[in-house]
């Protein structure tokens, strides 16, 4: 697959590195030479410049920026039509500590809205940076809830997190994300405020 990241702070930079290994990676930013210099630090094989030259040649974009910067991302995009956007945001406030939407809609939802033609999947907002790298989760199959409209979005958005051994968990349509949200924060809170540390991820149990 060609997928481009949105964004390079740890979820972007992480999220790049874990795909550059299997798939043609781009990653995009506002700021060209941004991405330029992260990509040549994640390897020969990953491309890095501006926001419309990510989105132009990908198959899946990863918007790996927080929810509210994504106004500025698609200010940037281009042509978003047909094309499968995952957001991995948790619409948090600036202390991590409380969701700023929710309850009635979501991010995911919002988004979509701003990208109508785009095929919105919520995705990987529940597991840290720390956790990306492979050998980071040798003893466990870590998680990812895949929400979206788009029966054939979501397919994809599962075979690539299958393809990085992550066990992808079909969670429905987009308005799901009202439930994956209020998850990926509480794992924050487990991660950061009640001493379990970012090494901690939610699974779905069969008893």
């Amino acid at each position: 697959m060609k997928i481009s990241v949105i964004g390079t702070g740890n979820m972007g930079a992480g999220l790049a590195a874990l795909f550059s290994g299997k798939h043609d990676v781009f990653i995009g930013h506002r700021n060209p030479a941004k991405a330029a210099e992260l990509a040549h630090k994640i390897g020969d094989s990953v491309q890095g410049g501006g926001i419309a030259a990510a989105i132009s040649v990908a198959d899946i974009i990863i918007l790996a920026t927080p929810y509210l910067a994504a106004t500025d991302v698609f200010s940037a995009a281009g042509d978003l039509e047909g094309k499968v956007l995952v957001d991995i945001s948790n619409p948090v406030s600036a202390d991590f500590s409380e969701l700023v939407i929710g309850h009635e809609t979501s991010a995911a939802e919002e988004i979509q809205k701003l990208v109508p033609k785009a095929n919105v999947v919520k995705a990987f907002n529940t597991l840290f940076a720390q956790l990306l790298p492979e050998e980071s989760r040798q003893s466990n199959k870590l998680q990812v809830f895949i929400a979206g409209n788009n029966d054939q979005a979501r397919e994809r958005v599962a075979e690539l997190a299958t393809s990085v051994n992550l066990e992808p968990v079909n969670a429905g349509l987009l308005k799901n994300s009202r439930y994956l949200e209020p998850l990926g924060t509480m794992n924050i809170q487990f991660g950061y405020f009640l001493g379990q540390g970012p090494v901690v991820a939610p699974a779905w149990v069969k008893a």
